[in-house]
């Protein structure tokens, strides 16, 4: 952590923006996880008008760390970029995190040409590839929550506004 901290990596001057409400996002997980139903989930329910790339990955393990490079610079490569990546997995003993403070992970994150989300264990969970990710979420559901609106919401809001200039066309 001091090396990359020294590096720079996790310095806030260097975080990007993450897009308010994206488009196409590039999802790496593993798809056998509940880290991954509970974010598609939760993205469904919200906002179901997301184009979502999935980058099916080992998350735990000996080869977690080189198939989470992998995945991640795979987005990275495609012609036409997602407008954010996430990177995330469920809880775990710290045995079972520890990828996600792999060197490789954390810098395939800080070079990630895509905005990156990393969501990682849960809420007291903290991993170096969040400390270097654009944004960090507390848990796979929360990243889900940051990126995309509430559609029951939105559409509220919608209604109101038309309410209010009905009723202000008739005066």
């Amino acid at each position: 952590k001091k090396k990359l901290t020294d590096e720079g990596m996790f310095d806030e001057s260097r975080k990007r923006r993450v897009p308010d409400t994206p488009v196409r996002i590039a999802l790496v997980a593993s798809v056998e996880s509940a880290a991954y139903a509970d974010f598609v989930k939760i993205l469904s329910a919200r906002w179901p008008f997301v184009e979502l790339h999935v980058f099916d990955t080992q998350v735990q393990g000996e080869a977690a760390p080189e198939q989470l490079v992998r995945a991640i610079t795979k987005a990275n490569e495609q012609s036409d970029l997602c407008d954010v990546l996430v990177v995330t997995r469920g809880g775990g003993s710290a045995d079972d995190l520890s990828a996600f403070n792999d060197e490789r992970v954390v810098r395939a994150v800080s070079a990630s040409r895509i905005p990156s989300v990393v969501a990682i264990g849960h809420e007291i969970d903290e991993s170096l590839a969040e400390l270097a990710a654009d944004l960090r979420a507390s848990t796979p559901s929360n990243a889900a929550e940051l990126l995309v609106p509430d559609r029951s919401a939105e559409q509220a809001t919608l209604r109101a506004l038309r309410d209010s200039l009905n009723s202000s066309a008739r005066s």
